[in-house]
């Protein structure tokens, strides 16, 4: 059953117990978020999720039946197409589940990098394979084009029989829904329209992966089922009212971000977190960054601004598990901290619930309607205006490198940085404008495997946390947009955005009709998107497209970043030591100074005195003649 260390009674518990936020959520009331009407509207339009483990809204027998069945059937790979709160969750439990599991090859594929793409149709061979296409809506556009590719690809070898091959899980009604079934494809699981994407854990959208993967699902909903009980009782042992106090006091305070330390296999629970959490929470210029993969050495100092949240679990190795120890020990303190603990992968299901319950309690504190995303609605309307109308012309381009030939790159950014006339002045006015507080994101729409690119990328991002003593996050475009790109556009104004794109060596053409002419052009055009987005809330932003992204391009790019943070460091150094140089020459004048008026007042003093001398001596001559008459009378 859960359990957490808690150091203290935060007073934000009190008040969820005194409000009954708890059994209120679980009642599905919406009055509970009436500090506006809209946010009311929202809630009782989103909130099927709270009983989903007590009163589950999809027949479990049916999905595990389904299961059994593509496993008879031969079929050892899945591959699940899918982009924000339709993938986070399966990709949590099949990976936690990863080494515990040789029932099927879970793969997820939710980036419309070619690169990352053409990885996938290499490892799955078509006849093994079945592809689930997993969206609410059916009409996201990264999961039709991936869909479109990936199809495309197994009809060579398939033909007619690919539709087969095909699983769609989306709500009822959506394009998708009435193209699997006017097709006959293999399955269609249909969600629940009051289940919101992120809030889907325990919906079809997460079951039918867990169940395809091995899990047992009687021990994993029975966890939920326990954890739903705990989290809707108003009492202030509820393990999601501790959570909840603890992200919002702690918010209140100022620190409004929080690392997540776990060994390697929880990680991805992080990135489900980062989802839930920044998508929830961050509008209307509130919310609550999550900062995911840190390095936990920049934790010595107690920075301020960030909380910690830490998962014990299971590790593969005797040395991971130590390493991780280790890194604890040089944590400061100082910063607060809640420690929980998950065993085995039944029991993410019980984080599942605490979670979301949590997440809508600090909504309810915050004032902020957790369940809807406005600005991921608009960033997508600009990547379709871009697709339509053109991609928008950079401010510059310049030659990404003078010693070889390796193209040029194209350079835009936010208004504020305007003047700037090459890289180095870009990227210098962008990270300057880092200050206490604030976060550094780098938006990479690149893929992450091959030499050199993953080392490359998290070269930028460790060095910009290391020399400015600030958050440093590495977002995974197009993932983020539909994560904690609604922080970055409607959360408080403290984000410096670096974003990347790049020109494939090797594009995916996609077919006539479809949105995007390749997957390439996509990738640019939500690249561009973002940059757009962002400006309209007057963040500081720059977005880089290079001219192609191999590992030596992106080490090339993490020198040069590299050189500016050098020079910004100098440049810092130089100035405090002019500014001392100033402060200790104004010190010496105003010895000097003081000494000089501490003279003048010496003498003034002395003259002051002799006058009064000299006025005694003549009072004394006049009294000592006016006797002397006196006698002579």
């Amino acid at each position: 059953m859960l359990s957490v260390d808690v150091e203290k009674l935060y007073p934000a518990a009190k008040t969820l117990v005194k409000a009954r936020a708890a059994s209120r959520i679980h009642a599905k009331d919406a009055t509970l978020y009436d500090f506006s009407p809209e946010a009311q509207a929202c809630a009782s339009d989103y909130m099927g999720w709270v009983d989903l483990a007590t009163s589950p809204l999809c027949d479990m027998d049916a999905i595990q039946a389904f299961a059994d069945e593509v496993v008879e059937a031969g079929l050892d790979t899945i591959l699940l197409i899918g982009q924000g709160g339709s993938t986070q969750a399966p990709m949590t439990i099949t990976k936690y589940n990863k080494h515990d599991s040789t029932r099927v090859k879970f793969r997820t594929l939710d980036s419309d990098s070619p690169v990352r793409v053409r990885e996938m149709l290499t490892i799955c061979d078509p006849h093994r394979t079945l592809v689930i296409i997993s969206s609410k809506s059916g009409g996201t556009i990264e999961p039709r084009m991936l869909l479109e590719a990936v199809r495309a690809s197994f009809e060579k070898e398939l033909g007619e029989h690919v539709v087969k091959h095909l699983v769609a899980i989306t709500d009822p009604g959506s394009d998708l829904d009435r193209q699997a079934r006017e097709e006959g494809w293999r399955a269609v699981f249909s969600g629940e329209p009051t289940v919101g994407g992120r809030f889907s854990a325990l919906s079809v959208f997460g079951l039918v992966p867990a169940a395809l993967t091995g899990i047992d699902m009687e021990a994993f909903m029975a966890h939920a089922r326990e954890a739903e009980e705990a989290c809707s009782e108003d009492a202030i042992d509820n393990p999601a009212i501790n959570l909840a106090a603890f992200l919002y006091d702690n918010y209140l305070k100022g620190r409004n971000k929080f690392s997540f330390l776990t060994p390697k296999r929880g990680r991805v629970l992080g990135l489900w977190i980062e989802q839930l959490v920044a998508e929830s929470l961050g509008k209307n210029g509130e919310g609550i960054l999550p900062n995911i993969e840190i390095d936990s050495l920049l934790l010595t100092e107690d920075p301020g601004d960030r909380s910690i949240i830490m998962y014990q679990t299971q590790t593969d190795l005797w040395d991971e598990r130590r390493n991780f120890e280790m890194s604890l020990a040089y944590i400061d303190p100082a910063i607060p901290r809640l420690n929980y603990r998950i065993d085995t992968v039944e029991e993410l299901a019980e984080h599942f619930v605490m979670w979301e319950y949590a997440i809508a309690m600090c909504g309810y504190l915050m004032g902020v309607c957790p369940f809807d995303q406005p600005d991921v609605a608009s960033a997508k309307a600009e990547v379709l205006d871009i697709l339509k109308n053109g991609q928008p012309e950079p401010d510059f381009t310049e030659v990404f490198t003078t010693d070889v030939d390796m193209g040029r790159v194209e350079v835009s950014f936010a208004p504020m940085f305007e003047g700037c006339e090459d890289l180095h002045e870009a990227l210098y006015a962008l990270l300057s404008s880092i200050q206490p507080g604030d976060f550094f994101a780098l938006n990479a729409f690149l893929p992450f495997t091959g030499e050199g690119r993953r080392e490359a990328i998290e070269q930028i991002r460790h060095g910009v946390a290391e020399s400015f003593g600030c958050v440093s996050c590495l977002e995974v475009g197009p993932r983020y947009l539909h994560s904690t790109g609604q922080l970055q556009k409607g959360g408080p104004n403290m984000g410096v955005f670096l974003i990347l794109s790049a020109d494939e060596l090797k594009d995916i053409s996609l077919p006539e009709g479809a949105s995007a002419p390749s997957l390439g052009e996509l990738a640019k055009a939500q690249a561009a998107g973002d940059l757009v987005t962002l400006v309209k809330r007057g963040r500081r932003c720059v977005h880089l497209h290079l001219p192609d992204n191999s590992g030596v391009t992106l080490r090339q790019l993490a020198q040069v970043i590299d050189d500016v943070i050098a020079d910004i460091l100098t440049d810092r150094a130089l100035a405090e030591a002019a500014a001392m140089a100033e402060d200790e020459e104004l010190a010496e004048a105003t010895v000097v100074v003081e000494a000089a008026e501490a003279s003048e007042t010496a003498v003034e003093a002395e003259f002051a005195e002799a006058s009064q001398d000299a006025d005694a001596e003549a009072v004394a001559a006049e009294v000592a003649a006016t006797e002397g008459e006196a006698s002579e009378a």
